[in-house]
Formats: structure tokens, C-alpha cells, sequence
């Protein structure tokens, strides 16, 4: 009797044993998976057996598949991202200025692995890049005074990108493009700048309205060196003889109209006007 007993608790217990197993690997069991763009770097984590670390890599998208064991993955996108800083930097005149940076970056295919355990995994860009990028950047900005930095954007852009390569080249890091955002400057030198190209504008319409007196002056300079050459020629031709001639042409004309009443007494040499002569 106490045998029988004895052999019933015994299944009993292997029963729960077998139990407790299964439902712990069941529970233990995972499928990783990975989306389109990203590589995942699977790992395992073991609860009580396995020897845990680094299992495989999946390319997205993809899966790892069913596991006994606590297997997790760690996804890494490997396509070209924008990263932005913003920075306010004093320029090379003192005064601060306010800006952003842009960089375009991605990361070689296959090298999940590499990026995971030697880069800081999914924070590599703040790990590794971040205060690298934003030194070279505030090195090359405080070089230009605050008035010439918009028109050095370029060689700005082109200083930094080629640091950032050099400091990138024997990583799994590429970047492709990088690109000076918006300058804003001291709401002081704003006001000024304003007030500069207000002014430039005023002299610029004085500078116009000056431009079209002496331009009209010409003109009445011309008008009247017409008029006093127009006078001149008159001047010539008015003789005593042909004002006589033209006087005569006119009494004929009025002398031979029948509406005519007028009674002309010549009292001039041959019956013609006197005209007096010019001096």
C-alpha cells in the first residue's frame, strides 16, 4: 500500500516536472524578425541553458525562425538618414550666430555585427559620430566672420564633409551629403542689415531721380539751343527789303478782296511802308 502510494506520487511529480519543462520551453521559444532597410543582429539570451552572445544576422525583411532558446535581435537601419544639429556658435567677429547642419549617412550593408559590438548598436550616431561632427562643424564656422558666413556656406559644407570622411573611413560609415541649413543671426545685426538695405534702396531712387534731372536738363539745354538757332536763322533773313516786299504782297492781297474796306495812304518812298531797318 505504502509502495503503490509512493509510485503514484513519484508519476505525479515527473508529470509536473515534464509539465513545468514544456511550457518554460514554450515560453523560451522566439521568432527574431527584421524589416525591409535593416539588418538585425541576433543574440541569444539565455534564462538557464545556452551559451548566450551573437547568433546570426537577418537581412531585412526577414525573419530568424521558430528558436528553443530566448533569442532577441537588435535592428539596425542601414539606409541613408539626415541627422541635424543645431548649433549657436560665436563667429569670428563675436558675435553669436544661429544655425543647423545636415548630414546625409548610412551604413555598409553586412556590418550589423561591427556596428552592434564595436559602434554602439542602434545609438552608434551618438556614440560614435555626434561630437566629432559638431567639432568640426563649430571649427569651421568660427574661421568666417558673422557677415560672410552665408556667402562661405559651400566651402563650410565642404570643409566639414571632407573631416567627417577621414574620420569615417575605416568604419561601416558613409557619409554622402552634408548641407548648411538656415543662418540666423542677433536680432541687433537683423535691425542693422535692414536698415542698411533700406538705406542702399533710398540711394539707389536718389541716385535714379538724379540720373533723370540731368537727363531732362540735357534736353532743355538742346530745346533751347534750337530755339536760339531757330531765332538766329530768322534774324538773317528779315531784311528792310524783304519786309518791304512781303508788306506790298500783303496790300495787294487785301486790295483785290471784294470784302475789302480798308484805304492804305502810302507814306513811304515810291508809295511803299516805311520799314525801319534792324540794328
Amino acid at each position: 500500500m505504502f509502495q503503490r502510494k509512493s509510485s503514484v506520487l513519484g508519476g505525479t511529480t515527473a508529470f509536473l516536472i515534464l509539465g513545468i519543462f514544456v511550457v518554460l520551453s514554450l515560453t523560451s521559444c522566439s521568432n527574431p524578425n527584421t524589416p525591409a532597410g535593416h539588418e538585425g543582429y541576433v543574440y541569444e539570451k539565455p534564462r538557464v541553458f545556452g551559451a548566450g552572445g551573437y547568433k546570426a544576422t537577418i537581412q531585412g525583411p526577414g525573419n530568424y525562425g521558430v528558436s528553443l532558446w530566448r533569442n532577441q535581435v537588435i535592428n539596425i537601419d542601414m539606409r541613408p538618414n539626415t541627422y541635424t544639429e543645431n548649433f549657436k556658435i560665436l563667429a569670428n567677429d563675436d558675435l553669436n550666430i544661429t544655425f543647423n547642419f545636415h548630414a546625409v549617412i548610412s551604413i555598409n550593408p553586412g556590418s550589423v555585427k561591427a556596428v552592434v559590438e564595436t559602434y554602439g548598436g542602434e545609438n552608434w550616431y551618438k556614440r560614435f559620430v555626434q561630437e566629432t561632427f559638431r567639432t568640426y562643424v563649430r571649427d569651421a564656422v568660427q574661421k568666417y566672420d558673422s557677415r560672410s558666413l552665408k556667402a562661405n556656406r559651400s566651402k563650410i559644407a565642404a570643409e566639414v564633409i571632407t573631416k567627417v570622411r577621414s574620420y569615417l573611413k575605416d568604419t561601416p560609415f558613409n557619409v554622402s551629403k552634408i548641407v548648411v541649413g538656415n543662418i540666423n543671426y542677433p536680432e541687433i545685426v537683423a535691425n542693422a542689415v535692414e536698415k542698411k538695405l533700406a538705406a542702399q534702396q533710398l540711394l539707389s531712387e536718389k541716385a535714379t531721380q538724379k540720373e533723370i534731372a540731368r537727363k531732362d536738363a540735357e534736353i532743355r539745354i538742346e530745346e533751347a539751343k534750337g530755339i536760339a538757332e531757330a531765332q538766329k536763322i530768322i534774324n538773317a533773313t528779315l531784311t528792310t527789303n524783304y519786309l518791304q516786299h512781303e508788306a506790298i504782297n500783303a496790300q495787294l492781297k487785301m486790295a483785290e478782296s471784294p470784302n475789302h474796306t480798308t484805304v492804305y495812304i502810302p507814306v513811304g518812298a515810291n508809295g511803299i511802308p516805311i520799314v525801319k531797318g534792324a540794328r
